[in-house]
């Protein structure tokens, strides 16, 4: 028999056990919940335990007071079964009579459930020492039968479980379980967001990528135009419009007065587009347009300001370097960069280009260009817009158009116009038109002031018309460079008595130079006499009358010939005078240069390349030309008219050019408003120079609705071709003017 006064043994799990007999592990939760007095906190009873088992060991005489005290023990708390239970022992004390009073409430015999659970105690001890004691069967069969006495150790090392505490679950199982729970949940998880991530991630992006897509013009720059030297007459800048979304505009009236000084439009008209405003269509207004066109230095000021519902966007827009010059013949652009007037206008499909287009995920609409880095981007490169190259000259073209000015200026002129020609290519190297205005600033100008009058003016040519008849009649052979005619002061066609105004007396012959050096009208009606109404007519549309020139601008007036089946009887004098017919500034000019051509018709053309956005330059076709007099025929009519230039008295002295022979003419004619005759004269003059080998082509038409200033277009064409021939280098003529007899 162990000895009862051995000293407590450590448990090989580390608790602290008593010796052979002592109740169970000392602090565990089932003894907490068991033998914790009410009102003691579970440490304040460990630590009782802990005192009582000590005093415990150390008495020898504990094992036979708890028989004798009925299976209490002296701490008040009852001590393990070892043994089989005595059949007769009832139990005594409270709690076995509680135990009974329990029992009897419930309708159980006391005594039957006393003996039933005795019979269960007595079981639970027995099969208790059989597996203590490993040395022999009847060694435990023989301490069965011992008095009862504390619990011997089991076979295993360690105290067998008090016999009235409750099993406790085994804590691994519970862990086991929860971490194969937690690893399901991840593996769920993750297989979910594989298949989310991979499989169906296209669809949930296309799903929603088209909420975020946003697309943004890139405007295509509009090609600039070019003199013939490579000097810029227009051009594009990059720049940026101010606009405004009045729904997030916080004070219109502040925001007013912001912008105001720095975009320079009145306050009232930025505050009608800062408030709200309801669209045609019902809608309100979101967008705003407060200015085009703004430098981009100025628009960074104004984004600095950093004002609720102002943004500024790319734009572009027109420059014109020169501002009037060229402007009537250039035209302008609108707020779109879509020509409107001029050459812009006429060629706007080869200037504009083509816009491209970014179409890209945005992180917020109301953000431009916020794109979503890596998001989807799909970019369409804009195709800038072709240049021109014109045949203009840009210094002689402001030469031209300072004399014309200075021409305006001295009479009360309405409009004027001048052309400069080269007659062997057609190119013009200056067209100027007068009035004028800034094609820089367009939309403050007045729409007449932007008429191009070389080609929208019609007026009667007169007597700058004569030259042509000379010439149908040259051709034909029905005069020639020696020719004279015995003119007479009238001569008569139908109900109007035509008379020249330096009347020559009849019998009296006068030469070809001399009758066109005075501008004789009856010598001219005698000549288209000859020559017939057909013929002269057939002669009028192949010096270009009757129809545009082609040059390339919009609007061009076509000018007027009468027809055969129009002509009266007043019209056999009439038509040979330059009256009855229409005609623009350009289209003698254009006449008069087939005759320095060697009577080949060039079309005039004011666009000599087209050059790609690559650099790549390409020539405009070549213009259709025609024969419409020999090169002798045109040769002999150049001497002819050198008389008006040459023959004192004439009317075309003061085109005279000092150092260079000078043939052409001066005229006087009508100007035809709806039918009827416009107050005022046409006054103009058209000439070639040198006469012998000519190389330009100047035209002044002016129009004088008072009267009364006398010949200014005779001066202006002088000025403006010295200046030409200076300008090309041009060497003085090398020979003098033929000696004119007017009455041999």
């Amino acid at each position: 028999m162990a000895d009862r006064s051995d000293p407590p043994r450590r448990d090989p799990r580390g608790s602290r056990r008593g010796g052979v007999g002592e109740p169970g592990p000392i602090g565990g939760i089932a003894d907490a919940r068991a033998y914790t007095p009410r009102g003691r906190t579970v440490r304040e009873s460990a630590e009782q335990r802990r005192t009582g088992r000590a005093e415990r060991s150390r008495d020898p005489f504990r094992p036979a007071l708890q028989v004798l005290d009925g299976g209490r023990s002296t701490s008040g708390r009852p001590p393990a079964r070892t043994g089989p239970a005595d059949p007769g022992d009832r139990g005594t004390g409270p709690r076995r009579d509680a135990d009974r009073r329990s029992t009897s409430r419930r309708g159980v015999d006391p005594d039957r459930a006393a003996r039933r659970g005795a019979d269960s105690n007595r079981h639970r001890s027995t099969t208790g020492h059989a597996g203590a004691d490993g040395k022999s069967r009847q060694a435990s069969s023989g301490s069965a039968r011992r008095a009862p006495g504390p619990a011997r150790q089991g076979t295993r090392g360690r105290p067998r479980r008090p016999a009235t505490l409750p099993r406790l679950a085994d804590p691994r199982r519970r862990l086991r379980l929860g971490t194969f729970l937690t690893l399901a949940m991840f593996v769920v998880i993750g297989i979910r967001l594989i298949v989310l991530q991979v499989v169906d991630a296209p669809a949930y992006a296309d799903g929603g990528v088209w909420d975020r897509i946003g697309s943004v013009v890139v405007p295509a720059p509009r090609g600039s135009i070019y003199d013939r030297t490579g000097a810029v007459l227009a051009h594009s800048v990059a720049a940026r419009f101010v606009y405004s979304d009045p729904g997030l505009v916080e004070d219109p009236q502040a925001t007013a007065e912001a912008l105001s000084p720095l975009l320079g439009i009145p306050r009232s008209t930025l505050l009608d587009r800062l408030v709200p405003q309801t669209r045609e269509d019902g809608q309100e207004s979101r967008f705003e347009f407060l200015a085009r066109g703004v430098d981009v230095e100025l628009a960074d000021q104004v984004m600095d300001l950093e004002l609720a519902g102002i943004g500024v966007d790319y734009d572009e827009r027109r420059e014109v370097p020169g501002n009037d010059l060229a402007a009537n013949l250039l035209g302008f652009v609108g707020l779109d960069m879509n020509g409107l007037e001029g050459i812009e206008a006429r060629y706007d499909e080869v200037l504009r280009g083509v816009n491209g287009q970014r179409i890209a995920e945005q992180g917020n609409r109301d953000l431009r260009l916020a794109e979503i880095p890596g998001g989807y981007r799909q970019e369409t490169e804009p195709q800038p817009g072709s240049s021109l190259v014109l045949t203009i000259d840009r210094d002689l073209q402001y030469e031209v158009q300072r004399i014309l000015s200075a021409t305006l200026e001295q009479c009360a002129v309405s409009v004027a116009a001048a052309v400069v020609l080269d007659p062997r290519t057609g190119e013009v190297l200056a067209q100027a038109s007068e009035p004028t205005y800034n094609a820089a600033d367009a939309w403050s100008s007045d729409p007449s002031d932007r008429q191009d009058i070389a080609t929208t003016f019609t007026a009667e040519p007169g007597s700058v018309h004569k030259p042509l008849v000379l010439g149908a009649a040259l051709e034909e052979g029905l005069i020639g460079p020696d020719t004279t005619l015995d003119l007479g002061p009238t001569i008569r066609k139908g109900d109007t008595t035509f008379r020249d105004t330096r009347p020559i007396e009849a019998g009296v012959a006068t030469s070809l130079a001399g009758m066109l050096a005075y501008s004789s009208n009856v010598g001219t009606i005698k000549i288209a006499d000859q020559l017939g109404p057909e013929r002269l007519h057939a002669y009028q549309q192949a010096f270009g009358l009757g129809s545009p020139t082609g040059v390339g601008l919009p609007g061009e007036a076509s000018g007027r010939v009468l027809p055969l089946d129009e002509w009266s009887a007043s019209s056999y004098g009439s038509v040979p005078l330059g009256h009855s017919v229409d005609a623009t500034p350009l289209q003698m000019a254009a006449a008069y240069a087939a005759i320095a051509n060697d009577g080949v018709y060039v079309p005039p053309r004011l666009v000599r390349e087209i050059v790609d956005e690559h650099g790549q330059r390409a020539p405009t076709e070549a213009p259709t030309t025609r024969r419409v007099l020999s090169a002798d025929n045109a040769a002999a009519l150049r001497m002819i008219m050198e008389g008006v230039t040459t023959i004192p008295g004439a009317t075309g002295t003061a085109a005279a050019v000092p150092g260079y022979r000078v043939a052409g003419k001066t005229g006087t004619g009508r100007r035809i408003v709806n039918g009827s005759v416009a107050p005022g004269a046409v006054t103009s003059f058209i000439g070639m120079a040198p006469a012998d080998d000519p190389r330009y082509v100047v035209a002044v038409v002016s129009h004088t609705p008072g009267g009364g200033c006398g010949d200014v277009a005779a001066p202006a064409f002088r000025d403006m071709m010295r200046f030409t021939l200076l300008h090309y280098r041009v060497p003085p003529t090398g020979t003098e003017p033929p000696e004119f007899v007017v009455h041999p």
